[in-house]
């Protein structure tokens, strides 16, 4: 059984060795690797959104938010920017990449700069969950399809996994940064300063974002060397809404995304039991592994196959979930246990990132991609509304223990885990 597993879902080979460096020739190889580390940077700049927990308390000091309302703003920025995913990918797929990653440079600046100015809950809520969130889906959705188009199919995990595995490192600098404009310009200043950087540096690489020329994109039939992936390859929206791939992958991805956002949104707070003032090494090592696991399962998931890797990836993640209530739970907490298993969640967490828009391409192909992984992606902004905020409202009522969410968290990912042993390619466009 574990052998069809593997050969069931694993990509396509192309047999041309020079197949993709034929692809795109006005462009080449090199410009497809301009355009991949352009997308890196773009997300490297939006991933603002996975140092929350600092900012919560930061939040919590000045202006006496409590409980649910320290999480509101992450949880409905993930949200929108999951379901942003669906008409940022459209505007992709019909507009290009450029476009559509200088408007989400354009609203992330300005939600940040907006709530710099104020301490209303209300205003938070419109500025980072609404602006940032759309903002952050605009620019998300631009990098990927775009690097992806330049490459064959032999490639997908790797490059969808160095793309997206911007947004992952980002805490790595952005933790001990955010320590610093806290210390040393508060809260606001902070913001402000984060917003600027945004506009400057995500509208900058936008304009770097090109597509190859029309018909020439790696992997599309007509493509030179382009090998076919699944039979319904090339299928529009309203196709891929009528497999049953679709529902499992999506079930699938709401469990992985959503137990990994649980503990991104919480880690600071959990990990200052253990670590004090340096909780923030803890964030920037969870970020590591995340962008890690991002790249290494991009490239796993190219050699042995989509499903074997997501099932590995959804298993350990549930382990992991389990392993953490005593580290968590530990009157005298070990730091390095604390950072371990944060960096350990943090990469089968980033796994799933890049898992996901390679079954995407190699299910349903590139002509549609960004709308189709738009509506893939609202997996991961549901998932992670319900999941922080389920964390949340257990933690408060729990004294502060995250034994529970933990658990329930693991439980879902065993459930996710057999959902994906499910996942068959779709046989008919």
């Amino acid at each position: 059984m574990s052998s069809n597993l593997v050969e069931n879902q694993r990509p396509a080979k192309d047999l041309s060795p020079q197949s993709e460096t034929k692809s795109g020739q006005s462009g080449g190889v090199g410009r497809g690797w301009t355009v991949t580390l352009a997308g890196t940077g773009i997300n490297l700049a939006l991933g603002v959104l996975y140092t929350w927990s600092m900012f919560k308390e930061a939040i919590g000091r000045e202006f006496g938010w409590k409980g649910e309302q320290l999480n509101d703003p992450y949880a409905l920025c993930c949200l929108v920017f999951a379901f942003t995913m669906i008409l940022a990918g459209r505007c992709q797929d019909k507009l290009g990449p450029r476009l559509t990653a200088t408007i989400g440079g354009l609203l992330v600046g300005g939600g940040l700069a907006l709530i710099s100015r104020t301490g209303s809950y209300t205003t938070w809520v419109l500025g980072f969950g609404v602006l940032v969130g759309a903002g952050i889906g605009f620019g998300y959705s631009s990098a990927t399809p775009a690097a992806l188009k330049w490459f064959g199919p032999s490639k997908t995990g790797l490059i969808a996994g160095v793309v997206v595995a911007g947004f992952g490192l980002a805490p790595a600098y952005l933790s001990p940064l955010t320590k610093f404009l806290l210390d040393s310009q508060g809260l606001r200043g902070a913001m402000l300063t984060y917003g600027v950087g945004a506009v400057v540096v995500v509208c900058g690489l936008a304009q770097l974002l090109v597509s190859p020329p029309q018909g020439r994109a790696a992997g599309e039939a007509g493509a030179r060397g382009a090998t076919p992936l699944a039979p319904a390859a090339g299928a529009p929206p309203g196709e891929m809404l009528r497999t049953p791939a679709f529902y499992l992958l999506w079930l699938a991805y709401f469990a992985g995304a959503g137990a990994g956002l649980m503990v991104i949104s919480s880690i600071s707070g959990m990990a200052k039991k253990s670590m004090g003032g340096a909780a923030f090494v803890a964030v920037a090592l969870m970020a590591l592994g995340n962008a890690a696991g991002r790249v290494t399962a991009g490239v796993l998931s190219d050699k042995i196959g989509r499903r074997g890797t997501l099932l590995l990836v959804l298993v350990c993640q549930a382990l992991l979930m389990l392993a953490a209530i005593p580290v968590t739970g530990a009157s005298h907490a070990v730091p390095i246990l604390t950072v371990v298993t944060a960096t350990l969640i943090g990469f089968n967490y980033g796994a799933n990132l890049s898992l996901f828009p390679s079954f995407t391409k190699d299910f349903w192909g590139l002509k549609s991609f960004g709308l189709n992984y738009g509506l893939l992606f609202t997996a991961w902004g549901v998932g992670g509304l319900v999941l922080s905020r389920w964390q949340q409202v257990l933690t408060t009522h729990s004294g502060g223990n995250f034994a529970s969410s933990f658990t329930a968290a693991s439980a879902l990912l065993m459930l996710g885990a057999l959902l994906a042993f499910l996942i068959k390619p779709p046989k008919t466009v």
